[in-house]
């Protein structure tokens, strides 16, 4: 494969293998997300909420693009990683993959519903924060600390909002069906007898369209981990997209280059000042290396790490000085800047993509993952977050939230916790209906630990797995 020495190799193979096993294990644990509520309101059989579920995230994975797994990809700074040999690599994907993995096994075990995004971002927080006192690390900080804040914003703030928008969306029921359908849509099902045929298309639905934005978001963060173990351990093949003609660049980079000397730099900060200096020297570097002659319009190998670091930090410095403010450019050029930036037509293009291979890969290994190992977590989705069996619009309205947020987060590239959305959604249902004391305490409360544990845990296990391989390998 590639050519690779045998070492390499089997390297690469147990790190593609882990990186399906994660994916896998997330997605058993997080099937009840989308199918407790056609489960319990008897919408569908389990087997068939299962199998059904499991072929939508397939196709969630598969048709809803990657600008999730780029946002993974970019909280870790591989690209300032250059110097790291392929063993180094390959102990930091080992060391982020098995602490996602065990947390995740473990929390299932128990089942409580803890967050696979959490769990991925804080093994990847670890492993960086280890790196970063790594006595050859010469590139400062080993996270990309601008991208961890705002995934934590949207870690932090979709399940708050999706308990608010649950209860809002039971009040506008309550106020606007008729009596005769309010009593239809707030009954608890009737023991093995479905639902009316309008309500069950609904649920049925709602749980479709969870099962398919669970997909296209946490499906994605398995394509970034791939990107990660790619780019780390085989860089040369990897690094940039190849299937993209390197010397378009050239046109993109004068335009950059043209765009950012109108900038005037005196009204900078003399931080702006040394990212426009930045943005400047790499145009330089890449313009020398596309100079020289390409085989088969292909940059060589040995130069695609440092072409892929070139053209993240032109993209990154650009953005920084423009978010300042002080740019003073007129709409043209700031419109031109920001597409450049953009993952779909500017230069990022050509380091924000993911092999189709891949994306089939992670779908195969969501989609199958989802068929098993469902029911732990889906009792206590259905019969332990609240003190009544859920009822049709509590189902609906969970699911409908769940979906919204989910979709409109991966629209943004951002991650988010399905689980955690959609249990809030639930709660913030059972809450509308008779109050904060129709929920479980000892279960709210041991999610909520384990949301709050997960970050820390992760990171600590991460970065003392990350120090014990890189002394092994």
């Amino acid at each position: 494969m590639f050519g690779l020495e045998t070492d390499i190799f089997l390297l690469l193979a147990f790190s593609i293998l882990a990186a399906c096993a994660f994916e896998f294990v997330n997605g058993f644990h997080d099937t009840a997300n989308a199918v407790a509520t056609v489960i319990y309101t008897n919408s569908l059989k389990p087997s068939v909420a299962v199998v059904w579920s499991g072929f939508m995230n397939f196709c969630g994975v598969f048709f809803g693009g990657i600008a999730v797994a780029m946002g993974i990809v970019n909280l870790l700074p591989v690209e300032l990683l250059i110097d790291q040999n392929v063993y180094h690599s390959a102990a930091m994907v080992f060391s982020l993959l098995f602490s996602a993995i065990i947390w995740n096994l473990g929390t299932w075990y128990f089942g409580l519903p803890s967050s696979s995004s959490h769990t991925l971002i804080g093994s990847i927080l670890g492993v960086g924060l280890a790196f970063t006192f790594m006595p050859e690390n010469s590139f400062g900080s080993g996270v990309n600390w601008s991208k961890a804040q705002e995934l934590f914003m949207s870690l932090l703030t979709s399940p708050i909002f999706g308990f608010a928008m649950a209860i809002i969306i039971m009040f506008i029921l309550r106020r606007s069906l008729s009596k005769p359908l309010r009593e239809v849509v707030f009954s608890e099902p009737k023991k093995n007898q479905p639902p009316p045929m309008w309500i069950r298309a609904i649920l049925v639905t709602t749980c479709t369209l969870v099962s398919f934005f669970h997909g296209s978001n946490d499906g994605q963060k398995g394509v970034g981990l791939v990107m990660l173990i790619l780019i780390g351990i085989v860089p040369a093949h990897f690094a940039i997209n190849n299937n993209e003609n390197p010397l378009a660049m050239k046109t993109e980079l004068a335009g950059i280059e043209q765009a950012v000397s109108r900038i005037d730099s005196s009204r900078l900060s003399i931080a702006d000042r040394q990212h426009l200096y930045m943005i400047h020297q790499e145009i330089n570097n890449l313009n020398t290396q596309l100079s020289k002659p390409l085989v088969d319009n292909k940059l060589p190998g040995d130069a695609r790490m440092n072409a892929r670091r070139s053209l993240l930090l032109i993209s990154r410095n650009t953005k920084t000085i423009i978010d300042n403010g002080h740019a003073n450019l007129n709409a043209a050029d700031l419109a031109f800047l920001k597409s450049q930036s953009s993952g779909e037509k500017g230069i990022r293009r050509y380091t924000d993509y993911a092999p189709d291979w891949v994306i089939l890969m992670i779908s195969l290994s969501l989609g199958l993952g989802t068929m098993v190992g469902w029911k732990r977590i889906v009792v206590t989705i259905g019969e332990k977050i609240g003190k009544q069996h859920l009822t049709y619009a509590q189902g609906a309205s969970a699911e409908l939230v769940a979906a919204s947020t989910i979709g409109v987060s991966s629209y943004m590239g951002l991650p988010v916790s399905t689980t955690h959305v959609l249990s809030s959604g639930i709660a913030g249902s059972m809450v509308a209906s008779k109050g904060v004391k129709n929920l479980q305490g000892g279960t709210i409360r041991n999610i909520v630990i384990a949301w709050i544990l997960t970050l820390p845990v992760t990171m600590v296990l991460s970065g003392t797995l990350y120090v014990f391989f890189r002394w092994i390998l």
